[in-house]
C-alpha cells in the first residue's frame, strides 16, 4: 500500500468517523470469507456501514480527529479489526449477537464500542449494548408518561358523562315502569271540535 493510498484510507476513515457518532470495533479474524460476506450483507440490510482497514490507519484516523475524546479505543486496535458504522447505537450489537446465534460460534467478537462518547470495552459488553434504548424509544416512553394523567382525566371525565346518561335513562324506565304495573294504558285525548 502506497503512502497516497494509506492517506486516501485516512481520509475516509476520518469522514466516517465525524459522520456517525457510533461505531463498533470488532474482531473479524477466524471468520471465513463466506461468513464476513454474510456479515457484511446483515449490516447493510440495517444500514450500517461496515469497514476493514489496518489499526494503524484507523490510529491515525481517530488521533486527527481528538487524541482525547478516542483513547479508550486505541488498546482495542490490535488483530484483525472491522468497523461497523451506525447512526442507531443498537443496530450493530443487535446484528453481532444475532450473527453469533445464527452460526453458534462466539466471532465476530467486540473489541470495543463508542456510543455517543462513551467507550463500551470488551465482549462482555456487547449484552448491555443490545438493551440500549435509542432515542426514539426515550422519546416514545417520556411521551406515553406525559399522555397517562391525561388520559386518566379523560377517561374519567367519560366515565362521569356516561354515569349521568345511565342514571337519566334509570330514570326514565323507573317513571314508566309504575304505570306499566297498575296496568294503565295511556289513551290519547280525542281532539275536541
Amino acid at each position: 500500500m502506497t503512502k497516497q493510498e494509506k492517506n486516501d484510507v485516512i481520509e475516509v476513515l476520518k469522514g466516517k468517523f465525524s459522520q456517525y457518532n457510533n461505531f463498533y470495533v470488532t474482531n473479524t479474524e477466524s471468520l471465513t470469507v463466506a461468513q464476513v460476506t454474510k456479515l457484511r450483507s446483515h449490516c447493510f440490510d440495517k444500514q450500517v456501514e461496515m469497514k476493514v482497514a489496518k489499526n494503524t490507519l484507523i490510529k491515525k484516523a481517530l488521533e486527527s480527529l481528538n487524541t482525547e475524546k478516542y483513547a479508550g479505543v486505541f488498546d482495542s486496535l490490535h488483530n484483525v479489526t472491522a468497523l461497523l458504522f451506525s447512526e442507531n447505537p443498537k443496530e450493530p450489537a443487535l446484528i453481532l449477537s444475532g450473527f453469533r446465534k445464527e452460526s453458534k460460534g462466539e466471532k465476530p467478537e467486540l473489541k470495543a464500542a463508542f456510543i455517543n462518547g462513551d467507550v463500551f470495552v470488551g465482549d462482555n459488553q456487547l449484552k448491555a449494548l443490545t438493551q440500549i434504548k435509542t432515542k426514539n424509544e426515550l422519546i416514545g416512553e417520556v411521551i406515553g408518561l406525559l399522555q397517562s394523567p391525561i388520559q386518566r382525566v379523560l377517561g374519567a371525565l367519560q366515565n362521569k358523562d356516561a354515569g349521568k346518561a345511565i342514571e337519566a335513562t334509570a330514570a326514565v324506565v323507573a317513571d314508566a315502569t309504575p304505570a306499566a304495573e297498575n296496568g294503565a294504558t295511556p289513551e290519547a285525548e280525542a281532539p275536541t271540535a
